[in-house]
């Protein structure tokens, strides 16, 4: 009997009352968990917001298949309560050797690279993020701020943390320009189509 598969969801919105209270965040985790439940995994949850345990952390991320990250972009960044999540979960998976061993590299094999000594192989991560900028200003280099970048390159800092571990980056899911001229109803409803797309379940 094969074993049923499971994915990690982390909400990291951080709540600024009366101007950001994470209802839109809340609402793509909720389309990720339902969409999963329908596909018969089992879920594991964190919100980052409410505390947690950093060992009981690096098991979840052992366990899981699958982790995705539900984030707002918050000052180019995710909320910094998530570069603590990552400093406390990766430096415990870390210590215990049970995220990597090294960092790939040997002294008696020069051929073998930095962000090579993972032990995650196999398990997939992807960025769900809710953003203020739009659609428009990645990907094309007339544009000031992001100078022809795309997504993938804005979140390199934070997949990097994955790739480094042997975990497989799969393509982000965004909801731009949440303020102004955006389209969030048609972006709730698009998010498993995405989802069904890059893990084929």
């Amino acid at each position: 009997m094969n074993q049923q598969k499971k994915v990690l969801l982390i909400n990291t919105h951080l709540s600024y009352p009366n101007w950001s209270e994470g209802t839109l965040n809340a609402s793509f985790h909720q389309i990720a968990k339902t969409y999963f439940e329908e596909n018969n995994y089992e879920i594991l949850e964190t919100k980052v917001e409410d505390g947690y345990d950093a060992d009981e952390e690096v098991e979840k991320h052992l366990q899981a298949d699958i982790i995705i990250l539900q984030t707002p972009v918050n000052w180019f960044s995710a909320p910094w309560i998530y570069k603590k999540y990552i400093d406390d979960v990766f430096n415990s998976g870390g210590r215990s050797q049970k995220f990597l061993a090294d960092d790939g590299r040997t002294r008696e094999d020069p051929s073998r690279q930095y962000g090579t000594g993972g032990n995650l192989q196999g398990k997939k991560f992807m960025i769900s993020a809710t953003w203020n900028a739009p659609a428009a200003a990645f990907d094309n280099p007339n544009q000031i701020l992001f100078q022809g970048r795309s997504t993938a390159d804005f979140f390199i800092h934070i997949t990097s943390n994955y790739r480094f571990c042997g975990v497989e980056i799969l393509p982000d899911y965004n909801c731009f320009d949440i303020y102004k001229d955006g389209d969030i109803a048609k972006d709730l409803e698009n998010y498993p189509v995405h989802l069904e797309q890059i893990f084929n379940i």
